[in-house]
């Protein structure tokens, strides 16, 4: 089987103890040498739960996933996943498991309806032809069973690895930045089996560098080069930011975000379009900034409130970068 085959349980397995959440951890760490990927890191899950994990590339969201799925051990801290020890469980958490990595894993050269029949079978699922088939049904790839897989586009391999994950009936679903490289329609459908999957109790951890990803999920957390920064719902990682923020429409918004970007009492600046977005923390030295410029013909100035993504922007602007 191909190293790259998705982590998923075996039917018929016993169910772990039952608990509010399906992740809880204290502490966890991890360095590679001498850089420091994961720094104590704390955070629940409760269990039916759409989870989304945010952060730039290289700030520890994948080293974490697999901690927390028994994949990798962590330096220091403590946790459970499903009811069971990370540290002296973590195969038992496997077979419950199911984890979807960023690359497509599975056999390019066989059939859609071929590869979800190989899966079931490694995995001993009951009646591996009727499980594929229904599969095939339930992901919407009817017609498309008899597809070679490596023929499929981006969207329908991630329908087609997702339900190879989900066949033998995971507790826990990991998404590692599942609609990556994927169109908007296809990320809208693919998002729309996961609330599917989780109105059924599937708890689901999911990475994504999407905005409007991460507002589907019921809770966030943002992680920055190894540190978690914020975490909760949208609603109250964008409140807790702190950020004050004014949107003002320009004939060069370039421009005036190069100009904004060195006053102090500005700690973010985003264009969009005709537009940039401008915040601050103390909203008294963000005023005065921004006063000279209040008059400035061609300028539309307009209070506004900040949004996730400004929130993301701000946090990337205060993050340190763990490989310089």
């Amino acid at each position: 089987m191909k190293e790259d085959t998705p982590h998923i349980a075996p039917p018929g397995a016993a169910d772990p103890a039952k608990a509010d959440y399906a992740i809880e951890v204290e502490g966890l760490s991890k360095s590679f040498g001498n850089r420091v990927v994961v720094r104590d890191l704390t955070m629940r899950v409760r269990r039916g739960q759409i989870y989304g994990f945010l952060g730039p590339n290289g700030s520890g969201k994948t080293t974490t996933i697999r901690m927390l799925c028994g994949l990798l051990t962590p330096d220091s801290g403590r946790g459970t996943c499903l009811g069971m020890d990370i540290l002296t469980q973590s195969r038992a958490i496997r077979r419950h498991v199911g984890y979807m990595t960023q690359r497509f894993s599975l056999y390019a050269d066989l059939s859609v309806r071929e590869n979800l029949e190989f899966v079931a079978r490694v995995y001993g699922v009951p009646d591996p032809v009727g499980a594929a088939r229904a599969a095939v049904t339930r992901l919407g790839l009817d017609g498309r069973g008899r597809q070679l897989a490596g023929s499929l586009s981006g969207g329908w391999k991630q329908r087609l690895a997702l339900g190879a994950c989900i066949l033998p009936q995971p507790q826990l679903l990991l998404l590692d930045e599942p609609t990556a490289g994927v169109d908007p329609k296809a990320r809208r459908e693919f998002w729309a089996q996961i609330h599917e999957l989780a109105a059924d109790g599937l708890t689901v951890l999911v990475s994504t560098h999407y905005m409007d990803e991460a507002e589907r999920c019921h809770e966030i957390a943002y992680i920055a080069y190894g540190d978690l920064l914020a975490q909760g719902t949208v609603d109250e990682v964008v409140a807790s930011a702190g950020l004050v923020t004014w949107s003002v429409s320009s004939p060069d918004p370039a421009a005036l975000a190069r100009e904004l970007a060195d006053l102090p009492g500005i700690d973010m600046v985003a264009p969009f379009g005709n537009s940039v977005h401008v915040g601050g923390h103390d909203e008294k030295a963000l005023e005065a900034a921004i006063a000279p410029l209040r008059e400035r013909e061609g300028l539309t100035w307009r209070r506004d409130q900040p949004t996730l993504e400004d929130v993301f922007i701000d946090l990337m602007s205060r993050s340190r970068d763990n490989f310089q």
